[in-house]
């Protein structure tokens, strides 16, 4: 009788990348996933905060209405069951998004930790190698420092949006002018903090550690 074959298992290959290396490897990982979680979170904040312009602009809307009809009739004819109504649904538009900027809050503090761990992996190095560094670059061409630079970079200007959003957050809801309600929209949803050469930068860093390929 023929004996049963073990299951065919696929090798796990190994990597010679260890120590410092490895340490940078993971934080570029941990910098393009951050990201894209970021990325994730403005697009769903950006659904909730144009759907909050847009309750803003009705009750203001609804409000002007009542207001006119106030002084026509001499009487106040506002429908107290659809105001509340009204001012419910904002408010819970409003939670929604002040429960997206923590999101965003939290993960720029993990961004803040890729930075620390980065200039640990420095440290250590010019410890070990002096001011000058390592001869030869833990990848391809870069010197760890760089590493350090793109990273508090990417932070900055991370940390930069967030205090945008959390400003946004607090004027979107109580602002009476339709205009600056778009202003405060567009600026959510273009984010100046943000530019091409950040992009630029975290591809560098993700094909310097060979999570892309050329």
């Amino acid at each position: 009788m023929e004996s049963e074959r073990a299951p065919y298992t696929t090798p796990r290959r190994k990597t010679a990348v260890t120590g410092s290396a490895r340490k940078l490897k993971d934080n570029a990982a941990d910098w393009h996933n951050l990201i894209l979680k970021w990325d994730k979170l403005n697009d769903e904040g950006s659904t909730i905060a144009n759907k909050i312009v847009n309750l803003g602009i009705n009750k203001g809307s609804q409000q002007q209405h009542n207001m006119m009809l106030e002084d026509l009739e001499g009487s106040i004819t506002t429908n107290t069951e659809e105001t509340a109504g009204h001012s419910r649904e904002l408010e819970e538009e409003c939670s929604k998004l002040l429960a997206v900027v923590d999101r965003m809050s939290r993960v720029v503090s993990k961004m803040e930790k890729l930075v620390s761990t980065g200039k640990g992996v420095l440290e250590l190095e010019m410890f070990q190698c002096g001011a000058a560094g390592r001869l030869t670059p833990l990848f391809l061409t870069w010197p760890t420092a760089l590493f350090v630079e793109v990273s508090a970079k990417l932070y900055e200007a991370y940390s930069q949006e967030l205090r945008l959003k959390q400003a946004i957050l607090q004027e979107l809801a109580h602002t009476s002018s339709p205009d600056l309600s778009m202003v405060h929209l567009s600026c959510w949803l273009h984010q100046p903090y943000m530019d091409d050469s950040l992009r630029l930068q975290l591809e560098g860093l993700l094909l310097e550690t060979g999570h892309r390929t050329l």
